[in-house]
C-alpha cells in the first residue's frame, strides 16, 4: 500500500478515536444543558481553527505558488493546529456568550487521537528526526538512520492520556486539564525540536520552538486568568460579611 494511503487511514482512525472517546468522556451538567446547536458551533469552531492553524506555517512558508493553492497542498503541523483550535473555540465562546468550561472534555480524546495519528506520519515518512546511531533509528528512504520522532510523539500523547485519566479519576485540576496537556506538549515539542532537521531562526530557535513558547505562554496566562476569576466570588463573600 502506498505510504500516503497509510497516512490517510491513520488520520481517519485518529478522527474515529477522537469522536468515540469524546462521547465517553463525562461532561459537566452545564455543558450538557447547552443547546445542541451551540455545542455543534463550538466543535465546528475548534475544527476550523485547528485546520487553519495547522496550514498557516506552510502557506506563509512558500513563495513560489499562489497562496490559495497552498491551502490544498499536503503539509500541516500539530503545534499551530492545537493553538488554532484553542483560539477558535475561545472566540466562538465569546461570540455565543458561552461561559461553560469545555476544555476538559477535549483533552483525553485529543491525546489519544494524536497518539494514533502520528503513526500515519511514521508510515508516510514525514516529520522524522535528525540522523542518529541509536539502535531504534529508522531509514525513511534517504539512506540515513534517523530518530523516529513521530513515534516519540505518539508515546508522549499516549503517556499524557494516562496522566489525564488519572487526573479525571481523582478529580485533579478540574477545568485546567486541557491547558495542562497543551503546556506539557509545548515543553515536549520545544525540546524535541533539537533533534529535528528544522531551519533555525531568531536566537537559534526553530519556528516551531517559537510557536511552542507562544503556546506555553498563552496557556499559562489563560490558567492565571481563570484562577483569578475563580477567586472573585470568594472575595465578594468576604466583603459581604
Amino acid at each position: 500500500m502506498p505510504p500516503h494511503l497509510y497516512y490517510t487511514l491513520f488520520m481517519l482512525l485518529a478522527l474515529a478515536v477522537f469522536l468515540f472517546v469524546r462521547r465517553l468522556v463525562p461532561k459537566p451538567p452545564a455543558l450538557q444543558a447547552l443547546p445542541w446547536w451551540t455545542r455543534t458551533a463550538l466543535a465546528l469552531a475548534g475544527f476550523i481553527g485547528g485546520a487553519l492553524g495547522a496550514k498557516l506555517p506552510f502557506v506563509f512558508g512558500f513563495s513560489d505558488e499562489g497562496w490559495l493553492s497552498l491551502w490544498f497542498r499536503d503539509g500541516k503541523t500539530i503545534t499551530t493546529g492545537l493553538l488554532g483550535a484553542y483560539v477558535g473555540v475561545e472566540l466562538a465562546k465569546i461570540a455565543l456568550d458561552v461561559r461553560v468550561k469545555t476544555g476538559d472534555t477535549f483533552a483525553l480524546p485529543l491525546a489519544l487521537a494524536l497518539a494514533v495519528g502520528r503513526w500515519g506520519c511514521f508510515c508516510n515518512g514525514c516529520c522524522y528526526g535528525e540522523p542518529t546511531s541509536l539502535p531504534w533509528a529508522v531509514d525513511f528512504g534517504d539512506g540515513y538512520p534517523r530518530h523516529p520522532t513521530q513515534l516519540y510523539e505518539s508515546l508522549f500523547h499516549l503517556a499524557m492520556a494516562g496522566v489525564l485519566i488519572g487526573l479525571m479519576r481523582y478529580n485533579l485540576f478540574p477545568t485546567h486539564r486541557l491547558k495542562l496537556y497543551l503546556i506539557a506538549y509545548g515543553v515536549y515539542r520545544f525540546l524535541t525540536e533539537f533533534i529535528r532537521p528544522e531551519p533555525v531562526g531568531a536566537v537559534g530557535l526553530t519556528f516551531y520552538q517559537w510557536v511552542s513558547l507562544v503556546l506555553i505562554g498563552a496557556m499559562v496566562v489563560q490558567w492565571a486568568y481563570d484562577a483569578r476569576g475563580a477567586r472573585y466570588p470568594a472575595c465578594a463573600m468576604e466583603q459581604a460579611r
